[in-house]
């Protein structure tokens, strides 16, 4: 790029919408029987209603429906009582009927929208709510493959006819600042794949193409109208979306300051050259010919079938952050944290239970800290974190009772990861981690401890805060780090005032 500093592009507003592809969870594809597990050998999960032979006619599977009406119910959307499946005509050596059944003019999911926290560096967080346009029931496509063929491409129909839900917003991320409109399709986006997820209506694994987004992005000076957009294609990790996203602004505006245009096309991010490529110009909805497809009936959905739906809905995560917040005294932030995905809120929930009351807030600051900072260091999630919510508890129990403090406690947790036990107590023995809280004792150690350090007992006599700090880390280490922090700190200063 011609300039790297983001001051060097001021001036504009940079414009994003964004379309997002969820695969839907169901066990068979939308229009046929064929399994939708991945991972199958090349063209094993492809039936002859996936493959378009002749004579063969579609038919609808009701949880794809199912899931659409969940996840519109959650938006705020509006439900379509009749909504119709359209053939969107294009060729491709890896749609094998010539066209993907899709949703045109009348969508099942209308309108709705998705709030999120936005951070990033040189700002401090804040909320943003994005207008969803709609989403739309359709098939996927099959997978061509470039690798190992000597020149040729492969063709694998496992994914044609899975089923997907395509959901749309409004171009309502509009921000005078590249970086910070790139860290709001990405709060947004981080946002839907938690929401998704949690209604276990798509598993959310982008790295097997289950939850892919595309984003389409342009520029113009402030007050103006929209400029030509680009749509940059399968993004499958948040933090290439952001930095396609800054490299396409920034591209769009070197174009526009050097007398070019911008030319609506379609574009690929590479990540190992950060940036964007052409693949296609840009079509539009006339380019696909839409019309209604003939063997396709209309979707209609009556007001008893969405109440069941929203009967079985579990509880949001925007109610679940609430009630954190008004039950718990947790911040807005922390609360966010906990309800980021379904099972972190479940592995919280389950340690507040097991501890005494009012000890929330040292649960969620363990769980932001120390527990999630280990499971992104293992590279996974905590569905599969090796201490268990009633190891958690059973460990913080004893940091409320004062058998151990909190550097004893880290000890004792970085085991429990490390399979080296399954008993924080059994640890905390064998460990000699057992904080001292003998009000003896302990005036033992300060007492020699002020003697050993006159001139840090007379800074602070002095007035000099710094000096206290001083004493209580020589206790501390006389203690080996296993004094009673808070007792230290008392019976210090009762000495020192005396």
């Amino acid at each position: 790029m011609a300039r790297s500093s983001q001051s060097g592009y001021g001036g504009w507003q940079v414009v994003i919408g964004l379309e997002t592809h969820a695969q839907l969870s169901t066990a068979s594809k939308i229009f046929s029987g064929a399994s939708t597990a991945f991972g199958a050998e090349p063209n094993t999960q492809a039936s002859v209603v996936d493959l378009a032979l002749p004579g063969v006619l579609p038919v609808l599977n009701r949880g794809a429906v199912e899931r659409a009406i969940r996840f519109g119910l959650a938006v705020g959307a509006t439900i379509a009582p009749r909504s119709v499946f359209a053939r969107k005509n294009y060729f491709y050596p890896d749609l094998p009927k010539g066209y993907q059944i899709s949703q045109y003019e009348i969508p099942v999911v209308q309108g709705g929208s998705l709030s999120c926290i936005v951070e990033g560096r040189g700002f401090e967080p804040y909320a943003k709510t994005v207008r969803l346009t709609r989403a739309h029931l359709e098939e996927d496509a099959g997978k061509s493959l470039h690798e190992d063929y000597s020149g040729m491409s492969g063709i694998d129909l496992n994914r044609a006819g899975t089923p997907l839900l395509e959901i749309v917003t409004e171009p309502d991320i509009q921000v005078d600042d590249i970086e910070r409109a790139a860290s709001e399709a990405v709060a947004y986006a981080r946002a839907l794949h938690s929401l998704v997820t949690w209604l276990g209506i798509c598993d959310g694994n982008m790295q097997e193409g289950s939850f892919r987004c595309d984003a389409n992005v342009s520029v113009r000076r402030p007050g103006a109208s929209l400029g030509t957009r680009c749509e940059i294609k399968n993004l499958n990790s948040f933090r290439f979306m952001h930095q396609a996203i800054v490299y396409e602004a920034k591209r769009q505006i070197d174009l526009i300051e050097s007398g070019d245009v911008v030319v609506q096309e379609t574009r690929l991010y590479d990540p190992d050259r950060d940036e964007t490529r052409s693949m296609r110009s840009k079509e539009d909805a006339m380019d696909y010919r839409y019309f209604p497809d003939p063997d396709l009936l209309p979707l209609e959905i009556d007001a008893a079938w969405i109440e069941r739906v929203r009967a079985d809905l579990p509880e949001l995560p925007a109610a679940m952050r609430t009630r954190f917040v008004e039950a718990h005294g947790l911040s807005d932030y922390d609360a966010g944290l906990l309800t980021a995905d379904a099972a972190t809120a479940r592995y919280f929930e389950a340690v507040v239970a097991a501890l005494p009351p009012g000890q929330a807030k040292l649960a969620a600051n363990w769980i932001n800290g120390d527990v999630a900072a280990a499971v992104n260091a293992a590279g996974g999630s905590i569905i599969g974190c090796p201490v268990s919510a009633a190891q958690l508890a059973g460990l913080l129990a004893r940091v409320v009772d004062g058998t151990i403090n909190q550097k004893g406690a880290k000890e004792v947790f970085s085991a429990l990861w490390a399979g080296e036990g399954a008993s924080p107590d059994a640890l905390i023995e064998s460990r000699g981690l057992r904080q001292i809280s003998d009000a003896g004792a302990l005036e033992g150690i300060v007492d020699a401890v002020l003697a050993a350090n006159p001139k840090s007992v007379e800074e602070f006599r002095a007035g000099k805060e710094k000096a206290f700090n001083a004493l209580v880390g020589q206790v501390m280490k006389q203690s080996r780090g296993k004094a009673n922090p808070q007792q230290v700190n008392d019976i210090l200063r009762a000495k020192l005032a005396g």
